[in-house]
């Protein structure tokens, strides 16, 4: 862990490297975001395959991330091939998105993304790792449970997370096809 809580570049697999997110990625991280959000059109149901023409994440959001040091990129030949950035929701960080280039996908990009996130957590002091996702869709909630998250109930939603699911709604995500997951403390 470098300093400030920011986990040191790390290798992943075949070459690729997860490290924290510099100004310049952010208009690849907003392809990346485009490019894995068109993979909605896949699902079958119309309620969540139009989330495939969603805009990606906006510049002020990505760069505010990256300037907090909430971001990280996995990078592949000089080319970023996923991110994620976090928050910090109810004392827990909080994924608010991970992405990977649908072309780059299988290669354990994702989960070292997911590791990135879990390190600077512990370094941060909050320990659980939080996130939303659809319930319904094979490389969301079953990819977090393999990677140990699990569902919350209702009663297990802080205030904060529960705005955030409101946030979502407004938004035009329908919060039954959704759910709320955290990953407790690594160690």
């Amino acid at each position: 862990m470098r300093s400030g809580g920011r986990p040191a570049a790390a290798p992943v697999t075949g070459g690729v490297v997860v490290r924290p997110a510099a100004a310049g990625d952010v208009a690849r991280m907003r392809a990346v975001s485009a490019a894995a959000g068109r993979r909605f059109a896949e699902v079958d149901d119309s309620r969540i395959a139009e989330r495939a023409d969603d805009p990606p994440i906006h510049v002020e959001g990505l760069t505010a991330w990256v300037a907090a040091g909430r971001a990280w990129v996995a990078v592949d030949a000089g080319v970023v091939a996923g991110f994620l950035v976090a928050d910090v929701v109810d004392g827990d960080t909080h994924v608010e998105e991970v992405s990977v280039d649908p072309a780059a996908q299988g290669r354990g990009i994702g989960t070292a993304l997911l590791a990135a996130v879990a390190e600077a957590a512990a370094g941060w002091g909050s320990g659980s790792v939080t996130l939303t996702t659809f319930r319904d869709v094979a490389w969301n909630r079953p990819f977090y449970e393999r990677r140990g998250y699990v569902v919350l109930g209702p009663e297990e939603i802080g205030p904060e997370l529960a705005a955030r699911v409101r946030d979502e709604a407004a938004a035009g995500l329908d919060p039954a096809l959704r759910v709320c997951m955290r990953r407790p403390p690594s160690g």
